[in-house]
């Protein structure tokens, strides 16, 4: 097993252990991705109902919203690296499960929600684990070109899994697909099962004398109290809830502006969302290779008024000028991991390893809460004032918040007025 402790031997060796894991965890998210497809696909087709997508949409998104706070806190206790072989292995069992019932033709709606809803849960315990243990494996002056790499690869699998995953559908009966993430799972797993990913100690404090041991509510409100004394994550936090529900709703409903404004078909959907996929893949390796401004926290206010731009451009464009919207949406794309990438470097850098799993979770549950109600809300406001009004305010959200984040000291000096963490047994790594 490779060991990535912490010593001399080792510091100039993260990349093998570090990326073994990676790669694993690439394949598994290419073989999920496959699986959101190809159920979203078998929705469409089955049903017809705009009901029954949104309800599984919200199969994936509420566990995430809920759980992920409490999976933090148990991540923070338990060994990361068998939190992610457990999730994955989660994942495999109940794909095994729903592919039988696709097999043997008994499968019914329902049980496609309750699959989207453990597998979504699984995933909001492997999602924290890998993120603190990132931390651990990586030396603090990568992190932001780890987080740009990650950028990238979840931009390349938004482009790459529709086109395989309906050619694979073409190929093979459903059940056939969801036997490869059950393959991809199984190197995940055989990727962690290869690395030894050191757990940091938890240090006593004088709330919490040697010996005992709090509870899980004392654990989640820890976390909730770590976000809440930073003064410059909690502003950031709060701005990411708003954009959220401001910017998710117009791309939600980019059918919509293409069929109803453009007066285009899937052709020119296809563009539309292939020219943010080829955005992000490239921001991604910009901030990969660049790694940003210094004081992280410039490169994605920088980013996000420019991001901004570009998404009020496609709620400007005028019916004739679909090239115009292909533009500003790649241009935005581009900006999206450059925003993303140096925020959660920072937390990666600067929160206590031992803290890291509720922090990072209580910023995914918070960032993502006003999600569903935005989508709740669009279709009736689309309906009553058009498809563009949500790309309109939501880039210049985007512009106003990040030009006025500048005149904000606890944002600027983000990086400055951290809560002091304790001190850990396993820090991350030098250069």
């Amino acid at each position: 097993m490779m060991n990535i402790e912490h010593t001399e031997q080792h510091q100039s060796k993260w990349q093998i252990p570090f990326f073994t894991v990676w790669t694993g965890q690439a394949f598994s998210l290419f073989g999920s991705n496959l699986v959101q497809f190809a159920l979203v696909w078998w929705l469409t087709k089955t049903t017809g109902s705009a009901t029954v997508l949104a309800t599984a949409t919200l199969a994936g998104i509420l566990p995430g919203i809920f759980v992920g706070p409490f999976a933090g806190a148990l991540v923070d206790r338990w060994s990361r690296r068998m939190v992610m072989i457990v999730a994955d292995g989660i994942i495999a069992l109940v794909t095994v499960g729903l592919a039988y019932l696709f097999a043997a033709g008994a499968v019914r709606i329902w049980h496609v929600y309750v699959i989207m809803f453990i597998r979504a849960a699984a995933g909001g315990f492997h999602w924290p684990a890998m993120q603190a243990s990132t931390s651990l494996m990586v030396p603090e002056k990568h992190l932001s070109r780890v987080a740009g790499l990650n950028q990238t690869l979840n931009g390349a699998m938004n482009i790459m899994s529709p086109p395989l995953g309906a050619l694979l559908l073409s190929l093979l009966p459903l059940q056939g697909v969801l036997a490869i993430d059950v393959g991809t799972a199984a190197l995940a797993i055989a990727a962690l099962s290869l690395v030894h990913i050191p757990q940091p100690q938890r240090r006593p404090t004088p709330a919490m004398p040697a010996g005992s041991r709090p509870s899980l509510w004392e654990d989640v409100r820890e976390g909730l109290r770590y976000v809440w004394c930073w003064p410059g994550l909690f502003a950031i936090l709060v701005m990411a809830t708003v954009l959220n529900f401001l910017v998710n709703p117009g791309f939600s409903l980019m059918p919509l502006l293409v069929t109803k404004h453009f007066g285009g078909g899937a052709m020119h959907l296809a563009w539309l969302e292939s020219g943010w996929g080829i955005g992000v893949v490239l921001g991604g390796l910009i901030l990969s290779v660049w790694g940003g401004f210094r004081r992280r926290v410039l490169t994605s206010l920088t980013a996000l008024v420019a991001m901004g731009t570009g998404i009020l451009a496609v709620g400007l464009a005028p019916s004739s000028a679909l090239w115009l919207a292909l533009g500003a949406l790649f241009f935005a794309g581009l900006m999206n991991p450059i925003v993303n990438g140096p925020l959660l470097a920072t937390v990666q850098a600067a929160v206590a390893p031992e803290m890291q799993g509720r922090v990072l979770t209580v910023m995914q549950s918070a960032a993502m809460a006003m999600s569903p109600l935005g989508m709740a809300i669009a279709g009736p406001v689309a309906d009553l004032l058009g498809v563009r009004v949500w790309f309109v305010i939501g880039g210049a959200a985007c512009m106003l918040m990040g030009i006025g984040a500048f005149f904000v000291p606890a944002i600027v000096y983000l990086e400055d007025n951290y809560v002091e963490p304790a001190v850990s047994t396993s820090t991350p790594m030098g250069t």
